[in-house]
């Protein structure tokens, strides 16, 4: 089940989204130009990703905010800006571009701190928009939970597209985060489900 466009037009033009839209997809450009050899990434990921072990001794509090930009492929900063720009808009017309922008970023950290709460001394990177897009899926689903929003269905061979309302899209959503958050060990690796949820 995959989002793919909502019937909620905005009135307003979401310059947040699009900027952090804009935003994720030229450090992904930058960052994968700069990552040519293992030595970078390790880098990079020291740097700018949130390491639970280096916030439990103190250190590198700023990635709670750095690592929301940072993605490890293609597919997950595909995913993330689909959910984004489908999501955002609604959410940024309803709260006003600057009150949406310090959310984003709340979410955001607010998701890190989830994860790292889970798994303290944890020295797998944490990277991603997704806790950020997350926050806003929240969001969407308490200001518009009868929107309808068109999902692309996917089961083996057969595929269609169907239009369902956003508290069921969001609210499955978020079970199987939860799901996945307590049958599955995110401490070694993987999916941060916490940081979602």
């Amino acid at each position: 089940m995959f989002p793919i466009r909502d019937h909620n037009p905005s009135e307003t033009t979401p310059y947040v989204t699009y900027a952090l839209v804009i935003a994720n997809i030229l450090l992904f450009v930058v960052a994968s130009d700069t990552l040519r050899s293992d030595l970078s990434l390790s880098r990079i990921y020291y740097d700018f990703a949130m390491i639970p072990a280096r916030i439990s001794a103190g250190e590198n509090y700023l990635s709670f905010v750095t690592s929301i930009f940072l993605h490890g492929s293609f597919m997950h900063l595909a995913g993330n800006m689909l959910f984004l720009w489908i999501f955002g808009d609604n959410l940024e017309d309803q709260m006003g571009h600057m009150s949406f922008a310090l959310f984003y970023l709340a979410a955001g950290v607010g998701a890190g701190l989830a994860q790292y709460v889970v798994a303290p001394w944890s020295q797998v990177p944490t990277i991603g928009a997704s806790g950020a897009i997350a926050g806003v899926m929240g969001g969407y689903l308490l200001f518009f939970p009868k929107a309808r929003v068109d999902i692309l269905l996917f089961l083996v061979v057969f595929v269609r597209i169907f239009t369902v309302p956003a508290w069921i899209v969001l609210g499955l959503w978020f079970g199987i985060q939860l799901f996945s958050g307590v049958s599955i060990d995110t401490t070694s690796g993987g999916v941060a489900y916490w940081a979602h949820i």
